[in-house]
Parts: C-alpha cells; structure tokens; sequence
C-alpha cells in the first residue's frame, strides 16, 4: 500500500460510521450482509451499503454473493487479506523494544536472553494490570469481569480481542507483527509471558492466559 493509499484509509476509518461497520464486518468472524451492517450500526439499509461499499472501494472490505433465501443472492462483505488488517489496531513495537531491552539488561540474573524476555515481558503486563485494577479499585474478580477487563487493556495495547462463546477470548491478531514471523516462538513465548502479567496484576485468579495457536491469529487465548 502507497502512502498516499494509507492517508486516504485512514481518512476513511475517521468517519465513526464506517469505522463501526468496520469493526463489525471485521469482528463477525462470517460474511456479513447489509441488513446486519445497518442494524449494528443503527442506520438505514440503503447508508450502510453506501458505507460499506466506500469500504470496499479502499480495499479494506470485499464482497460476494450469498443466497440467504428464496430471491435474488444478496451482497455480503467481509474483511479483505490486506496490510492493513495488521495496523489496525496499530503495532505496538516500542513495547517489544522495552520488552527486549529491558532482557538484554537483565541475561546474566536470569541465565538466557529467552528466559531474561519472558520475565521482562511479564513484568510489563503485570505492570498494566496491576494499573488498571488500583486506578478502578477493582474488588475481587469472577470469570466474565476479569475477562472484560482483561480485554480492554489487551485493545490498548494493539491486540484485537474477540469473544468465542462466553467465557473464551481469542486475539484476532499479534500487535508485534511481522516480527512474529521471523521468530515465532520467541514472540511467542512474550505474548504469553505479557497476557498472563495483565491477568496477575489484575488478580483476575479465574482468567487463564493458555497457549492455544491458531493460524492467523495471535498464540494466546484467554479462559474464564
């Protein structure tokens, strides 16, 4: 993608409608039609497809034809294969580089640059949730309210979130893309060590940060 074509998806993006209906083409994990575009975001049908097509136009949305029914196949868009699905939300690569400069520090304590990254890591994470919970003064933590908030500091960070079912959250993308790529298991290892801190400094003692990866998507999914 040119500059010029990121400058005008970004423009796009800062309309609230069709960052909405973005966000919940993107979200809906299936092909979505106009009829629940318009409902999601409390618009008229004939807006949202107006909306949605803009989107597509940019390249961050493409569509098909769905038969639903009896009658003429009916347009549904989804999310298109393009750079642009990992800078939103942003990377968050200042993070990493805390992360591994803070291990570079810290080898010889810990007795291997891994180990030393891991532990950096998740005195990172602990760091945001232990934030988080002292600036709510969060009481005591069941499942779902720690999996919200949980969720919310992992959307700061440049995760994407998304529930599957009630009480699983699986993270639609890695904020340290591509690097990830380059050393997968390293990244990793980090990611895990950094959902697991947010998860302790919160004291949210029935979430479980657990290595489950899926293609596509981020290694860790978080269990209430």
């Amino acid at each position: 993608m040119s500059e010029a074509d990121a400058i005008r998806t970004v423009a796009l993006l800062g309309d609230d409608v069709r960052r909405r209906l973005y966000d919940f083409v993107r979200n809906a994990g299936r092909p979505v039609s106009r009829d629940e575009a318009a409902a999601s975001a409390g618009i008229s049908r004939k807006l949202a497809a107006f909306h949605l097509d803009k989107l597509v136009e940019t390249g961050l949305l493409t569509f098909q034809f769905q038969r639903t029914g009896v009658g003429r196949p009916s347009k549904v868009y989804e999310p298109a294969e393009t750079e642009i699905r990992v800078m939103i939300p942003a990377r968050r690569h200042e993070v990493l580089a805390e992360i591994l400069t803070q291990a570079v520090m810290t080898e010889t304590e810990h007795g291997s640059a891994k180990a030393a990254a891991a532990a950096a890591a998740r005195s990172r994470g602990f760091a945001a949730g232990q934030e988080m919970r002292e600036s709510r003064r969060l009481g005591r933590l069941g499942a779902e309210r720690g999996l919200s908030v949980t969720e919310e500091i992992l959307s700061a960070y440049g995760y994407e979130p998304w529930r599957v079912g009630g009480s699983c959250i699986r993270l639609r993308n890695c904020p340290f893309h591509p690097l990830a790529r380059e050393s997968p298991e390293l990244i990793c290892q980090l990611n895990h060590a950094f959902v697991g801190g947010i998860v302790e400094g919160l004291q949210a003692t029935k979430v479980d940060a657990v290595l489950a990866p899926a293609a596509g998507e981020c290694c860790i999914e978080l269990r209430g």
